[in-house]
């Protein structure tokens, strides 16, 4: 019986050889479809992890609890020159106490502030944090150094790069003195320009870190208070309104990422049952990594459906051949039936020559496919060589990721294109009356 199949299949080989060039054409359209499945995923992938990776980077295990200011709730509330609400440092106190799995959790207080050194002012964010600020942000320092535990307390300032700038255009601001409102402080760093971030979930502002000035939060507790109060209107008209907030965020770091849920649930909890208003908001930056799961499903599935028309039309390629072979073979086909071939002999024969053809294009396009990396790469280059700035930042970033299920189903695909769009014209073969076919010239 293998015997039998393995002899069929030759026979198959052999009566492709005839029409080489036909035959590698049909076979084309079947190398073409079958690498686009596996190129387009893996461009799919790529793209795919690296935006989940800058979720991972953004913080997908942490759990951002916000201050916001809530709701005039009463006349007397709205009327107020002093509106109190936002986060407590007994609910910073409260998390860190009742959710063991958390790995860090950091407070952060920030406030407008006017920053003045000799004629130049500028009006930057006075951001209170502790020492893992800088990493959870992904702050760089550019010179000088970061808050330490040593500073807790005391008058220094971190700058970052735009409010550096614009303080000290042309001078190193490391160990210079700033007036922070009526105080000096002293720098002894500066961060790196970095690029504003997006708002999250839509319950965050957009963020730029370029014209922050960052503090010890002990020393702005200390030094500015909790209670802030502000100017409004000009002239003889103006008021002065206050805001007193212990806390403006409390960045929560969970060990692993499956318990990010459950401690945002917790954490809503516990501010409920201390606040008797709405003053804060609980951000889970994870629904982005979920988010981006389902696009990438939802593009793969688009990608694969390009890719497939284009196996439907190698196919239909595969089919007008078949019918074009047996019209030319009919002679051969009653000589096969007179000798005593069977209808399924004759069916067997041409739906293994249409799988053959399916399946030596099908194999050669996997084998181009899973070259993705490095032709896309040399490509890459080549243009780049031609024109540096022809290319977008993101193709720069791009790394093509094979998924071994597109390999798989593009392979299967072939092979049921060779069987779908060859059982009709092995019909056609088997179902021909002998004697009418050995007439045929």
């Amino acid at each position: 019986m293998i015997g039998g199949l393995f002899q069929t299949i030759e026979l198959g080989f052999k009566s492709l050889l005839v029409q080489k060039l036909r035959a590698g054409l049909a076979a084309l359209g079947i190398f073409i479809g079958t690498s686009t499945v596996i190129w387009l995923v893996a461009m799919g992938e790529g793209v795919s992890y690296r935006a989940q990776q800058q979720i991972l980077e953004l913080g997908a295990r942490n759990v951002i609890v916000r201050t916001k200011e809530p709701n005039a709730g009463s006349a007397e509330e709205a009327t107020s020159r002093v509106k109190t609400y936002g986060l407590l440092r007994d609910d910073y106190r409260r998390i860190v106490e009742n959710i063991p799995y958390i790995r860090r959790a950091i407070p952060m207080r920030e406030v407008k502030f006017e920053l003045r050194v000799a004629n130049r002012t500028v009006d930057a964010k006075l951001v209170g944090c502790t020492e893992d600020y800088l990493q959870l942000n992904r702050l760089e320092i550019a010179r000088g150094r970061w808050l330490a535990p040593r500073d807790r307390g005391e008058k220094v300032v971190v700058l970052a790069h735009e409010t550096a700038k614009r303080l000290f255009p042309y001078e190193n601001p490391i160990g210079r003195t700033i007036w922070v409102g009526s105080e000096f402080y002293t720098v002894i760093g500066q961060t790196k320009s970095r690029t504003a971030s997006a708002a999250i979930g839509g319950s965050l502002d957009s963020r730029d870190y370029n014209l922050d000035a960052y503090i010890p939060i002990k020393t702005l507790r200390q030094r500015v208070g909790d209670l802030v109060m502000r100017r409004v209107g000009s002239g003889q008209g103006f008021n002065f309104v206050g805001e007193d907030v212990e806390l403006s965020q409390i960045t929560v770091e969970v060990d692993d990422i499956e318990r990010v849920d459950e401690t945002a649930q917790i954490i809503q909890t516990l501010l409920e049952k201390y606040h008797d208003k709405e003053d804060y908001a609980v951000v889970v930056p994870r629904e982005l990594l979920r988010q981006a799961e389902r696009t990438r499903m939802m593009f793969n599935i688009l990608l694969v459906v390009i890719a497939g028309i284009s196996l439907l039309v190698g196919g239909i390629g595969i089919m007008n051949i078949m019918l074009a072979t047996v019209t030319e073979r009919t002679r051969e086909i009653g000589i096969r039936r007179a000798l005593g071939a069977t209808r399924s002999h004759i069916i067997s024969q041409f739906l293994t020559e249409s799988v053959v053809l399916t399946a030596s294009g099908g194999l050669a396009g996997v084998l181009f496919g899973l070259s993705v990396g490095p032709v896309f790469h040399t490509i890459k280059r080549i243009v780049l060589s031609l024109s540096p700035d022809a290319l977008p930042p993101i193709v720069h970033e791009l790394e093509p990721r094979i998924a071994l299920w597109s390999v798989v189903l593009s392979l299967g695909i072939s092979l049921g294109v060779g069987i779908l769009f060859g059982v009709y014209p092995a019909r056609k073969a088997a179902y021909m009356d002998p004697i009418e076919a050995l007439r045929h010239e």
